[in-house]
């Protein structure tokens, strides 16, 4: 498989891990649009975005939301952060594996732009 995240899981290629458990893999995002910047990852590839969550894959994503706290609270940003998934190319989405971005650090704009 030519899935980038999915090399970052198979320890391919580096990243600046922050949290790993048996279902998902969080790293710091290379390219930060904030001063905090998590992309948080199932392991298993499933494509592509919210549009591509089904009765088989809801558990995993189920556990993402579960574990967003612990992570936010890792990068010392339990006190707020926006959770982000680009879908599609008019989304902005680049990556073609189900992803959320974790973004924080400092006060965020009300503005998505």
């Amino acid at each position: 498989m030519d899935c980038i995240f999915c090399k970052i899981v198979n320890g391919d290629i580096p990243s600046n891990k922050v949290y790993e458990d048996d279902k998902i893999y969080a790293f710091k995002d290379i390219n930060p649009q904030a001063p905090v910047h998590v992309v948080i990852i199932p392991k298993e590839h499933i494509l592509t975005c919210a549009n591509d969550i089904t009765e088989e894959n809801v558990g995993v994503v189920a556990h993402i939301f579960t574990k967003i706290p612990e992570i936010a609270k890792i990068c010392g940003t339990e006190e707020g952060y926006r959770i982000v998934n680009n879908c599609g190319e008019k989304g902005a989405q680049t990556v073609f594996h189900l992803h959320f971005h974790l973004l924080g650090g400092e006060q965020l704009s009300e503005k998505l732009n």
